[in-house]
């Protein structure tokens, strides 16, 4: 009795990954793990001569890639970046501040109070469109989105 059920055991986790993978690479969900992060272009808010210029007003993303997202403030105002919707849709793996890094599930956005770069380490989980922006400075042209296929 006992050598059958180790048997049937021993078969069933052997089938077991053969029914949790299915071969369709469409879902990157566990790439998120093992594969290294995308180095988006960096967004850069502001310049030393323009407060309210932007460096990328869109970005294109793959649902279940991770990324890596260069935060700067250039310009000489204070700069909320705030993408809501798309950080509420996607694993965050960690936010690093001057080489000091913090981990967290979700967060809605970052607020410079001087010229700094913040890093962000995500992976989209949700295709759509998602707006990034900073408040109070959307009508000055400081908005884009991520559009996440």
């Amino acid at each position: 009795m006992w050598k059958a059920l180790a048997l049937a055991t021993a078969l069933s986790l052997a089938i077991a990954p053969a029914y949790a993978d299915d071969d369709d690479d469409d879902d990157k969900a566990t790439a998120a793990v093992t594969t290294r992060a995308e180095q988006l272009p960096d967004l850069v808010l502001g310049s030393p001569t323009e407060d309210f210029i932007v460096s990328q007003k869109e970005y294109t993303l793959r649902r279940g890639q991770p990324y890596r997202l260069k935060v700067t403030a250039a310009g000489f105002k204070e700069y909320m970046f705030r993408a809501p919707e798309l950080f509420r849709d996607s694993w965050v793996r960690q936010i690093v501040i001057d080489n000091l890094e913090v981990h967290t599930n979700t967060f809605y956005g970052v607020e410079f109070d001087r010229q700094g770069t913040i890093e962000i380490f995500f992976t989209p989980q949700r295709t759509g469109f998602y707006e990034w922006f900073v408040p109070g400075f959307e009508k000055r042209g400081m908005t884009g989105t991520f559009q996440v296929k």
